[in-house]
């Protein structure tokens, strides 16, 4: 039985709005809760609004503030400013969850073909309720009342931050001070430069990464009517293809990615041999626009090399083993999944209902696909599925079907 908290919460038109009472939303509001001095939790990327976050926060000497890095098998800017935390006199607590993201967010958002609009896989959306659960977690055990995160107006992440927080049954304070506090990146910059922390001010960009994407925003991606992006940005994507072809192959099991040319891999450990086999060639890059919470759109773009391949791996198994009906079904429910991860209600009771049809149709789902990647892209070379639906042999099947009818007739 869901709880008080979860039930308020799980509403699909229940807004943040309820909950300002306990909405941390600039940063005066936060002088107000640290004048009782007592604890913060405060998620932490290493970049620049994190870090400024927590200089502002270091000049409240009676708050003790934990700075939380979540690992999720990205890059690591945070540790970096390892040495800029401690003469903040921070608390940095590093929580490695990447097997908990492969395992409980991206694995379920490959067999939901959780994909935006048609334009690029979900990402960041996955990781927006892990590292508030993270976040509360932390905040319980060391007593917090408030906890902290840096999205602004302009971010999906404030939303599906909050709204997780809130499902989480958070009872402190939460937010972030950047939602009516627009501070530019100049001013910050110039800031932590005067304070002694150098090191922020030629940051031109921001930036989101884990093991699944790695994402970039804001500062020169701020125009969507002109945006080359900097080769220098893309990671996965970035070498020059190779001139001899790679064959691969991808083996499921129930709807899960479980080996590499017939290797078993742990889920993490097969998206990262795939975001290098497949991001040699370039596969997986993608720029969008993204709708906020007003209806403006932002660009955003990202680098997705393993699901770009897994994702329409999954599809090609699926078309094998699920019937035509049940696919045509599935297609509302995928999108009403990713909708529902998008708007940041993971932990709603239609996300887990979406999920629940989702994980039934991948039931089916076990094969292997083949592919050739080449300069050109990928090609599927070969379906092979257990219990399968397709003919191998058109002309035996049509022999022995009208041998049916006949007899049939005759009878």
């Amino acid at each position: 039985m869901a709880s008080a908290s979860e039930r308020r919460c799980c509403s699909p038109h229940r807004r943040f709005d309820v909950w300002t009472e306990k909405c941390v939303r600039e940063f005066a509001h936060i002088e107000e809760v640290a004048r009782a001095g007592g604890r913060v939790v405060t998620l932490f990327s290493g970049g620049l609004d994190s870090f400024y976050l927590l200089w502002r926060l270091s000049r409240h000497p009676d708050l003790e503030v934990h700075a939380l890095s979540v690992g999720l098998g990205g890059d690591a800017e945070y540790d970096d400013s390892a040495g800029g935390l401690a003469r903040l006199g921070v608390r940095h607590v590093l929580a490695d969850r990447a097997a908990v993201f492969a395992d409980e967010f991206v694995a379920p958002a490959i067999a939901a073909q959780a994909v935006y609009l048609g334009m690029h896989p979900v990402s960041s959306s996955l990781s927006r309720p892990l590292l508030a659960r993270v976040a509360v977690e932390l905040a319980e055990e060391v007593g917090a009342q408030l906890v902290l995160h840096t999205a602004n107006r302009s971010q999906n992440s404030l939303r599906r931050l909050n709204t997780s927080i809130a499902a989480l049954g958070f009872d402190g304070y939460f937010g972030s001070p950047y939602e009516l506090d627009a501070i530019g990146r100049d001013e910050k910059q110039a800031a932590l430069k005067k304070a002694g922390f150098p090191d922020f001010a030629n940051r031109s960009h921001s930036g989101d990464s884990n093991l699944w994407c790695r994402e970039f925003e804001s500062g020169l991606l701020d125009d969507p009517e002109w945006f080359p992006v900097p080769e220098d940005l893309y990671t996965w994507t970035a070498a020059v293809p190779p001139d001899r072809p790679d064959r691969i192959a991808i083996d499921f099991e129930a709807g899960r990615p479980v080996a590499v040319d017939g290797e078993p891999l742990e889920l993490p450990a097969l998206i990262g041999a795939l975001n290098v086999r497949a991001g040699r060639f370039g596969l997986g890059r993608y720029s969008g626009l993204e709708h906020i919470d007003g209806g403006e759109k932002v660009l955003e773009v990202r680098e997705m090399p393993a699901a770009c391949l897994l994702l329409h791996a999954y599809r090609q198994l699926e078309g094998a083993t699920v019937p035509a009906e049940t696919m045509r079904e599935k297609l509302s429910v995928e999108q009403l999944w990713t909708r529902e991860a998008l708007e940041g209600r993971w932990f709603g009771s239609l996300r887990r209902a979406a999920q629940a049809f989702v994980a039934t149709v991948a039931e089916r789902v076990t094969g292997r696909i083949t592919y050739r990647l080449d300069r050109t892209g990928m090609a599927v070379l070969a379906v092979e599925a257990r219990n399968a639906l397709y003919l191998r042999d058109r002309d035996a099947w049509e022999r022995a079907t009208a041998r049916s009818s006949v007899h049939f007739a005759t009878d």
